[in-house]
């Protein structure tokens, strides 16, 4: 099996050299580029299993990057953020990012925020699994993981898939914001609600009519979210 490939997005070689060689170790395959446009033209020539994005490039801005990336793309992207920006990774997260890194950070935070990732993008149909779910108008294949609204494909990051499919195993029942977080993305994200609401709000965008009153996704305040059940 070939070692899964991250692209590592970021112009500071004290950065790039930190990651490359506490993601070797630990079996990834490691390829760099320190500006945007070169990142667009890797991306696109290898298809990375993951890009780690930096979005202080000198040559482009990183939202831009990601922008370019999700108009044709679902792989999964990490931003990295400063510390105190909370706009800016709110941001990044309504633009398509799976998760985000706060600089600095170790060698353990970056594994455990690849590999909770990378786990949602290895998938395969368990014998578990609903063959099909069907609400109004929306339909979800779980043995082919599709997802369709008003007979149209809907694509969804890998992320916004297992966010959904969560939701639908509970239908009809309030899951609190903890409980969500936790089983989407892991303890670890217990008390993460930027980026619960994010994808809570893009999937909104992907499967609702657009009129404004939710017709699968229903807020909880202060608790939570359910699926419409009927």
């Amino acid at each position: 099996m070939n070692e899964p490939c991250i692209l590592v997005v970021d112009d500071e070689p004290k950065i790039v050299r930190f990651i490359k060689a506490s993601l070797s170790l630990a079996g990834y395959d490691i390829v760099t580029a320190a500006t945007g446009r070169t990142a667009l033209q890797i991306f696109n020539e290898r298809h990375p299993d993951l890009m780690i994005l930096d979005l202080g490039l000198p040559d482009m801005d990183g939202m831009d990057v990601l922008r370019s990336i999700r108009t044709h793309s679902t792989r999964p992207v990490i931003i990295l953020t400063a510390r105190d920006d909370e706009k800016e990774k709110v941001r990044g997260l309504e633009l398509g990012a799976d998760d985000y890194l706060t600089k600095p950070f170790g060698t353990q935070e970056l594994k455990a925020r690849i590999e909770a990732v990378m786990r949602r993008v290895r998938w395969s149909p368990q014998a578990t699994d609903l063959p099909e779910f069907q609400i109004r108008h929306l339909n979800v294949d779980f043995h082919r993981r599709r997802v369709r609204v008003r007979g149209e494909e809907v694509h969804l990051t890998p992320t916004e898939y297992d966010l959904l499919r969560v939701l639908i195993y509970n239908a009809g029942r309030v899951i609190g914001h903890n409980e969500l977080l936790a089983e989407v993305w892991g303890e670890q994200y217990r008390t993460d609600l930027a980026i619960l609401r994010v994808n809570i709000s893009r999937l909104r965008q992907k499967l609702e009519n657009g009129s404004g009153e939710p017709e699968y996704i229903q807020t909880v305040p202060g608790v939570g979210y359910k699926l419409a059940s009927e």
